[in-house]
């Protein structure tokens, strides 16, 4: 279900229209007086985007982040070097806008039918300063010609779907025999199956069965708050906008006319509540034990082990973590059930700091960045210092 987050050189022409285009013999594409910085008559957007435009358009339609589109592109470095072009190879080329650089996302959507448009795209909406793996680094000037452009299929959602304030619409396929409703904290028992445009892409009755899910977790927008409209038995159909199930920025790849998911709750057990947010969250106190290597950390309860675990060791925990501004992003503690993982398996800050505990003791952590998962990791890892209380129960299987 994922695809590819840029556009990637070697494979975009393997990504053609559906239908033969009418094409002329490849040329060489002329690289760009102006190709080593934007000249002052380009027009800049708040992201940093300039672009120019080479020929007006016919049409009157831009296209939307999730729309295809079909365009003749060639793309150059700023020192004049000549990277990819559809027009060298004689064949225009189709995508999804939401499946390439952001630079290509924001632009072409400025764009209409007919139109060529110089864009000059800073590192940051392309792909950095050093990619690697034979990108292209830096600002990156592109000539598109919008083709054609094909909207985005919509959701079908039936007549007598009830629909709630935030674009979810769901119908009860089979009734439920609990009385009560899960709550938002809850862990439910489902079995889901998610359709795109029909297709069945994922089912829990192909993965082994049921699964506990904590609905606060749940990171598909509109399921957790339809889940919460359910009884125990109930089975149910959802009909979720690509806005409300991924965000008002949709990952790269998602499917744009959203998602039909078929929710059974077998049945749901009470959260608890969350831990309370440190005082000190934001900094490591004065008096907290530091290593060479950054790691700050404070006894909050002494154990009652003597042994230390090694690196190699698998341990049993209690933890919750939060970032410095007292959000609370992960707690084995709030789902109620402890986790066992090989010390080798984690974090650095992790590794390191659980080999200072002994069983039964209770440790907060500062773990600084390079220790975690860096300043800014994406994926919907936290990012920057993060501080972990942690309970270490059991060292071994």
């Amino acid at each position: 279900m994922k695809l590819p987050q840029s556009l990637r050189l070697s494979a975009i022409a393997l990504v053609l229209a559906a239908a033969p285009v009418a094409h002329s013999e490849p040329v060489m594409p002329e690289t760009p007086a102006d190709v080593q910085a934007a000249p002052a008559d380009a027009v800049k957007t708040d992201s940093g985007l300039a672009s120019k435009i080479l020929t007006k358009g016919t049409g009157t339609v831009h296209p939307t982040a999730t729309d295809k589109v079909t365009v003749h592109y060639s793309g150059w470095t700023t020192d004049g070097k000549l990277f990819d072009s559809s027009v060298k190879r004689g064949e225009p080329t189709t995508f999804g806008l939401n499946q390439v650089i952001k630079g290509w996302t924001e632009g072409v959507q400025l764009m209409v039918e007919g139109e060529k448009r110089r864009f000059w795209i800073p590192a940051d909406l392309a792909y950095g300063e050093n990619p690697g793996g034979g990108r292209p680094g830096g600002l990156l000037v592109f000539d598109i010609e919008l083709i054609s452009i094909k909207q985005a299929p919509k959701l079908e959602i039936p007549e007598d779907a009830v629909k709630s304030e935030s674009g979810l619409a769901s119908k009860v396929l089979t009734k439920g025999t609990g009385t009560t409703h899960p709550g938002a904290e809850d862990t439910a028992k489902l079995n889901i199956t998610i359709w795109v445009d029909g297709e069945k892409v994922q089912s829990t009755a192909d993965q082994g069965g049921p699964v506990d899910v904590p609905l606060d977790k749940l990171s598909l927008g509109g399921l957790s708050e339809g889940v919460q409209l359910m009884v125990a038995g109930e089975k149910r159909k959802f009909w979720i906008p690509a806005k409300l199930a991924f965000g008002g920025n949709p990952p790269p790849g998602a499917p744009a006319n959203g998602l039909e998911v078929e929710a059974e709750l077998i049945s749901f057990k009470a959260g608890n509540p969350p831990p309370p947010t440190p005082p000190d969250v934001a900094a490591a106190p004065a008096g907290a034990e530091k290593t060479a290597s950054g790691l700050a950390s404070k006894v909050l309860a002494k154990g009652t082990g003597e042994k230390h675990p090694a690196a190699s060791d698998t341990v049993t925990v209690h933890y919750s973590g939060w970032t410095t501004d007292g959000k609370l992003f992960d707690s084995s503690v709030k789902r109620g059930e402890p986790t066992s993982f090989p010390l080798t398996g984690v974090i650095k800050g992790w590794t390191e700091g659980v080999q200072l505990m002994v069983v039964g003791e209770k440790r907060r952590f500062w773990i600084p960045a390079n220790l975690a998962y860096g300043e800014n990791p994406g994926g919907g890892r936290p990012g920057g210092l993060l501080v972990f209380d942690i309970e270490l129960i059991k060292i071994g299987e």
